[in-house]
């Protein structure tokens, strides 16, 4: 017999441009965010019925995400906690969320691609 063991849906490389930062500049002018996401949660019942009622919808949890990154967050940190708990009222189903939040190009005086936070959020 065959049991599904682990179950996941992920979203990946999701970019926005948003005003997320401590500097001034960033909060006016803004940058670049890149948003990766996985969240865990049981799909045995989608796999078997094939119907979009059984899972989550890509598209709306696409829409989350773009919500909370409109919003303007000093820390990175606060604006994966706000994602994570949309997502997890949306989707009561969900067991854990992983965010991966970078920003790209930061205002930090280096030659460096992106910073970011990783945050896992545990449900049950």
């Amino acid at each position: 017999m065959m049991r599904l063991s682990h179950s996941h849906i992920s979203m990946e490389g999701l970019r926005f441009h948003a005003f997320h930062g401590v500097m001034p500049q960033e909060q006016t002018v803004g940058g670049f965010f890149i948003v990766d996401v996985k969240i865990t949660l049981p799909l045995t019942k989608a796999a078997l019925s094939d119907d979009l009622a059984d899972t989550m919808n890509y598209a709306t949890v696409y829409e989350i995400i773009k919500r909370e990154m409109s919003i303007t967050s000093k820390l990175l940190e606060h604006v994966c906690q706000r994602i994570a708990s949309a997502l997890i009222t949306s989707f009561p189903q969900i067991e854990t969320v992983t965010i991966c939040l970078s920003k790209e190009n930061p205002p930090m005086g280096a030659d460096i691609r992106k910073v970011g936070v990783e945050m896992t959020f545990v449900t049950k």
